[in-house]
């Protein structure tokens, strides 16, 4: 590993969460944006949905491949290729003639975030100290907790000035000038070791798209036998795919780490907490138009002081955890995580527009003191060498476990059922106060 100078470091760090922060947005952002698209390509909200659901699916599929890639290649470069892929499918979006056309580039745009977002953590992580990894990855959570709740609050305001494509402009101004930084910023700090790629390993984690699919076709088909057969053949691929790890001198993705407890404890604890920042983001603009009926815009709006909340929190929760210890921290975050949604629970007989906003406020609070630290101390728990392998799997199974959550909550929701999603989040950030007390701080 090549060492860093201080000023070196904080450059190399500023410039891939920047780039990492623009191409997060665009996760989120184009929700708000679904009737003007709905209006322009003259197409149902089914298929505009495709501009999600397809960029996670592929985000998803090419996670696992993060590490190989991170081994193989020179990370500067991948990093700038990445950044170009994105900027070259953004502007395939802003002058496609068809939806089909905007699709190819919204996959492009899915590529780049899928292998970045579990390179950057590992290379983060390897390149900082043990004892100031919590700060660090504080910040990295501030960006990632941000542009998720940033992103439908940027493209509302946006949409109230400019027209779509304005989205994706904004976009590509600001990773040009992030490309342009990274030629003088980014290094490639980590040694490579080459192995061959394992095409058959590649060709069954594919089934994570099928399993997808079907985690996010069956609430609005309902249970059929295409579905059934598109989950049968997903699951023996992955299965197949997880015996095909163990079996191989050089696999895809160490999965035999999923063995270390303080590891899978971890993987638990941050997918838990995304799960729960998800739902948030996506049920209470529904709460804020449908019971106390604020407009799209105002109920975006509503959304801005708890990403304000979220993104201060993150660095000073990282902060926390260097200097008590991850396991408190997180103990701390999934009993405000409960106090946000018995708050929840308590405004759907209330139904006042200042508690749900402080509800709302203290489960994205929640989700800083959990999600972050989690990742950082189940990669505390790996070795060096490893963390790749531990990010992509984080990474992955988060994505899964977050696809889940917005299926359940849509199920239990169906027309206004909020007191059921709400108790049902409840109880599964109780089931994860029980695992943080099984969790344990980790110092190597």
């Amino acid at each position: 590993m090549t060492p860093l100078s201080k000023k070196a470091y904080r450059w190399f760090v500023a410039t891939l969460l920047l780039g990492t922060f623009t191409m997060s947005i665009s996760q989120s952002s184009l929700s708000t944006a679904y009737p003007t698209f709905m209006h322009y390509f003259n197409l149902p909200a089914s298929t505009v949905a495709w501009l999600t659901t397809g960029f996670m699916l592929i985000m998803s599929v090419v996670m696992p491949l993060s590490p190989w890639m991170l081994n193989n290649l020179n990370f500067k470069r991948m990093y700038i290729s990445l950044l170009l892929i994105f900027i070259i499918g953004t502007f395939i979006i802003i002058f496609a003639p068809n939806f089909a056309m905007m699709m190819v580039g919204r996959l492009m745009e899915g590529f780049s975030v899928g292998v970045l977002f579990p390179t950057y953590q590992s290379v983060i992580l390897q390149i900082t100290p043990e004892e100031q990894r919590g700060a660090t990855m504080g910040t990295v959570g501030l960006v990632m907790g941000s542009a998720l709740a940033v992103g439908p609050i940027l493209s509302g305001v946006i949409l109230q000035i400019f027209n779509w494509q304005s989205i994706f402009i904004f976009f590509n101004c600001l990773l040009i000038l992030v490309t342009l930084l990274a030629f003088k910023t980014i290094v490639s700090p980590v040694q490579q070791s080459h192995s061959e790629l394992d095409f058959v390993s590649v060709l069954l984690s594919l089934g994570i798209i099928g399993l997808l699919y079907f985690i996010n076709e069956i609430n609005h088909q309902g249970w059929n036998l295409s579905l059934a057969i598109i989950l049968v053949v997903s699951l023996g691929m992955l299965a197949w795919f997880v015996i095909r790890q163990f079996h191989l001198t050089n696999p895809l993705l160490h999965l035999e780490i999923m063995r270390i407890k303080n590891f899978d404890l971890g993987v638990l604890l941050t997918a838990l907490a995304y799960m729960s920042l998800i739902t948030v983001t996506i049920v209470m603009p529904l709460y804020f138009q449908q019971v106390l009926h604020l407009s799209p815009f105002w109920s975006g709006l509503a959304l801005v002081p708890a990403a304000a909340l979220l993104s201060w929190l993150n660095r000073q929760s990282g902060k926390l955890a260097d200097r008590i210890g991850f396991k408190p921290v997180m103990i701390i975050g999934i009993t405000i995580f409960i106090t946000g949604w018995s708050l929840m629970i308590l405004n759907v007989f209330l139904e006042s527009l200042a508690i749900a906003i402080l509800a709302t406020m203290v489960v994205e609070a929640g989700n800083a003191f959990v999600m972050m630290p989690a990742t950082t101390l189940g990669a505390n728990s790996l070795p060096d060498h490893l963390i790749p392998h531990g990010s992509s799997i984080i990474a992955t199974v988060r994505q899964v476990l977050g696809s889940t959550a917005v299926v359940i909550a849509t199920v239990i929701l169906g027309t206004d059922n909020f007191l059921g999603v709400f108790s049902c989040f409840l109880l599964l950030e109780i089931c994860a106060l029980f695992l943080a007390f099984k969790i344990k701080d980790i110092h190597k």
